[in-house]
């Protein structure tokens, strides 16, 4: 018992930077109650308020993503609301999205938005970016892009789901002077150019006012094979001059690969050779992290490292919520490197690729190009995720899970008239709470977890999660990742005492647990009210869940 409480007392500092002392009146009550684990909230250190933005999504076209998962046609016998699928609409109208990116992606740079606009019926077929890796039995939309659905149908979406939306530009075979038009059909007032006449024509007479713009997409590989000193010149050619029409516009860099500091480091160098004054006109800068290595180090190879996404053991388990945690770090790190440019960081960081990426074969429909099937283990990837950008609310200011449906990391599946929410997508219906409130730094303390490494010791975190504070109410998330133990928690505010409280729990007793067309409902979250009593509540956490806890102060 006394090495116990010990280890949690040293492993304090770690957990939230702060050791509590002996004498602690909160550490004495959890001493008496003998609980393993420990949440202490501290309401007195705000982080700063969680921007709804890092709740954002992804959509690109490609395979299933936007013809058959979120466009299905006006004439399809797929419920729809002209053209787009009515169930992903109502799905997401829960989760509260806050804004989503198109149209990519690798593929954005290759798009040309003129192709998607006008009458449906002139809109040109093009090859898509992405048709070399599509089977021969695969539609023919996935091959070539029909452009029925365009910059109209999207900004349709997004008003119809109550998001913002977050165009990405084409810099590696568009010109600056399209990516102004492009701004200017989306933002020109109504009756003011021909491009406005254009989108009235197509039902839009008033402005979209489009505030996100993506300048280009991964421009240091598919995005334009970029140095990062090349890139910076584009941005700022791309950006200089733009029709604002008093809309604010927040253009958003294309940023490193993950632990890519050079990148961030040449950008920023090369942006400044210009004057300070230059950073004016960038409002964030992207961050792309995908957990996809699970050879333990054995190789570096793209395709050779990936493991599966419903086969795995428990070291599989554990190595890609390795591989994910290391986005703390990123941001840390890429923060780090931004402020020698930027020391009144007002550029921030926009995480709009991220997720785990598997080898192919887990497809809900055969033959989807990077489609794979959510698992217990990607919901809890996904709750450890948003954890660490609720923790960073003054450096993350967006995010996008890579991507929406029939792909990676996804909240939804569906083919033809099938429709499943896959355990991501309740994650994020369960974390929509923290949107809005402020940041609270809270300590973890809980036993580490120790695994076998193909023969050497390895260990990852026993619990962790973030706080939000919302008037008088407390949204406390929690990952325990431990695969088969539960961790017996006390749980306090400090300076303050809860009144009542509830707890929705998102977990199965297989790990390997995930949801189909056919059976929809094997992940879903349970809610039950909590009994409270005093000052610190104790709570339970199953092994291999997610834990939102709403707590009223008295």
């Amino acid at each position: 018992m006394i090495k116990r409480r010990d280890l949690l007392r040293n492993s304090l500092i770690g957990a939230g930077g702060l050791l509590l002392t002996r004498h602690s009146p909160w550490v004495a009550a959890f001493d008496a109650a003998g609980a393993d684990s420990r949440i202490e909230v501290l309401p007195a250190e705000p982080l700063g308020t969680i921007s709804p933005n890092i709740y954002g999504h992804f959509t690109e076209n490609l395979s299933g993503v936007l013809y058959d998962g979120m466009w299905v046609g006006e004439n399809s016998k797929v419920p729809n609301i002209k053209g787009i699928r009515k169930e992903l609409v109502d799905e997401m109208r829960k989760i509260k999205p806050s804004v989503v990116r198109f149209p990519g992606g690798c593929f954005a740079d290759s798009y040309d938005w003129r192709d998607g606009v006008g009458p449906a019926e002139k809109r040109p077929r093009r090859t898509n970016f992405w048709a070399f890796g599509e089977t021969a039995a695969a539609p023919a939309s996935h091959k070539y892009d029909p452009n029925q659905f365009g910059t109209d149908e999207f900004v349709r979406f997004c008003k119809l789901i109550g998001a913002a939306a977050y165009l990405a530009g084409n810099v590696r075979s568009l010109s600056a002077q399209e990516f102004y038009r492009w701004i200017e059909y989306c933002n020109s007032p109504a009756g003011s150019t021909t491009l406005a006449d254009i989108r009235a024509a197509a039902g839009s007479p008033e402005p979209y006012n489009v505030r996100y713009w993506g300048v280009g997409n991964e421009s240091w590989g598919c995005g334009g094979n970029f140095t990062p000193q090349e890139y910076a010149v584009e941005f700022r050619r791309y950006t200089t001059w733009v029709p604002d029409f008093k809309g604010d516009l927040a253009f958003i860099a294309s940023g490193p690969d993950g632990d890519r500091w050079s990148w961030t480091h040449g950008f920023f160098e090369e942006i400044l050779r210009k004057g300070k004054e230059q950073l004016r006109s960038i409002y964030g800068i992207a961050l792309h992290h995908y957990a996809w290595n699970l050879s333990r180090g054995a190789t570096q190879d793209w395709e050779k490292g990936k493991g599966d996404a419903i086969k795995f053991d428990p070291v599989d388990w554990y190595e890609l919520l390795r591989e994910g945690d290391r986005m703390e770090g990123l941001i840390n790190g890429h923060w780090q490197v931004m402020e020698e440019f930027d020391p009144e960081h007002s550029v921030k960081l926009v995480v709009d690729e991220w997720g785990p990426w598997y080898r192919p074969g887990s497809e809900a429909t055969p033959g989807d190009q990077i489609e794979q099937m959510p698992t217990l283990r990607d919901a809890v990837f996904s709750g450890m995720t948003l954890d660490i950008f609720n923790r960073h609310p003054e450096k993350v200011t967006m995010a996008a899970c890579a991507q929406l449906i029939n792909c990676l990391n996804s909240l939804y599946l569906a083919h033809e008239d099938k429709f499943c929410v896959t355990p991501v997508g309740h994650v994020f219906s369960m974390y929509a709470a923290h949107q809005g409130g402020q940041g609270l730094r809270t300590i973890f303390s809980a036993p580490g977890i120790s695994y076998d490494r193909d023969g050497k010791a390895a260990s990852f975190w026993g619990l962790r999660g973030a706080a939000s504070l919302h008037d008088r109410e407390v949204v406390l998330t929690v990952v325990n990742p431990a695969v088969s133990t539960p961790r017996e928690t006390e749980i306090g505010i400090r300076g303050a005492s809860v009144q009542s409280g509830s707890a929705t729990t998102l977990t199965h007793s297989d790990i390997h647990a995930h949801n189909t067309f056919e059976q929809r409902t094997v992940v879903v979250p349970q809610s039950r009210s909590l009994e409270v009593k005093g000052r610190i509540l104790a709570y339970t956490f199953p092994p291999a869940s997610v834990t939102k806890l709403v707590l009223t102060l008295a």
